[in-house]
């Protein structure tokens, strides 16, 4: 044990941080895009469906360094939008909002798909019939197709919190790997092993595993609870 605590106080534990505040700014940006995107892409035209879904989802198919590539492309500093962060003094590339930025981009289809397959699945006649009642659109969004949809929507928001969490080539594209601003977890794994610390690569290894294990298991453990409250209102009102 005291070997253990001289080993982790050598550690230097700025990628946890980071990989904290990166993975947990960027669920909370998918999962609000993802709903929004699921919602109104169901409002449009079968024909802009097809090309908004294709648009939604093609992050998922591609490959991560693609994307970073790709995001580099459009907000480089050599492009209108990264000079524009430059001169108002945020530059966006090789910072930790890049971080958030990439995490972001390559989690979005899957809380995307996860919700707009929840929403898809839902009785229209339902829907219909507290239009009918005269509830108004926000209305049947957040006290009637959300908590039916809720089971979807938290195993969905586990697959992008999962993707985020451990999301490597784009980050490396778009933000770099600067020790304490943009070196993630699963960056810290990589450059460690590279540089031969094997044990410090082991120890990540072990951090991610068992953070990734916390939070799935809370999610799950909340959606059931969710779900439970919600059948037994149900029954109640009938």
């Amino acid at each position: 044990m005291g070997s253990l605590v001289e080993f982790v106080g050598t550690i230097d534990l700025s990628p946890l941080w980071v990989t904290l505040k990166t993975t947990g700014t960027a669920i909370v940006i998918v999962f609000l895009l993802g709903l929004a995107a699921a919602y109104f892409s169901l409002r449009m035209p079968p024909r802009l469906q097809d090309l908004a879904d294709s648009i939604f989802t093609i992050p998922m198919v591609l490959p991560p360094t693609v994307c970073g590539f790709i995001l580099l492309l459009a907000l480089g500093r050599n492009t209108a939008v990264g000079q524009w962060f430059i001169d108002v003094g945020f530059p966006l590339v090789f910072s930790w909002p890049a971080t958030v930025i990439a995490a972001s981009v390559v989690a979005f289809p899957l809380m995307y798909r996860s919700a707009r397959g929840a929403f898809e699945n839902l009785d229209p006649n339902m829907l219909d019939a507290a239009r009918t009642l005269g509830w108004s659109e926000p209305r049947i969004f957040f006290r009637l197709m959300l908590p039916l949809a809720w089971s979807s929507i938290a195993a969905g928001t586990v697959l992008a919190f999962a993707r985020a969490l451990g999301e490597f080539g784009a980050t490396l594209f778009l933000a770099g790997n600067y020790l304490g601003v943009t070196r993630t977890i699963p960056m810290a794994i990589y450059f460690e092993w590279m540089n031969g610390n094997t044990d410090v690569a082991i120890f990540w290894t072990l951090i991610i595993m068992l953070f990734s294990f916390i939070v799935i298991l809370f999610v799950n453990l909340w959606s059931r609870r969710t779900t439970r409250y919600r059948h037994a209102s149900e029954g109640g009102a009938s």
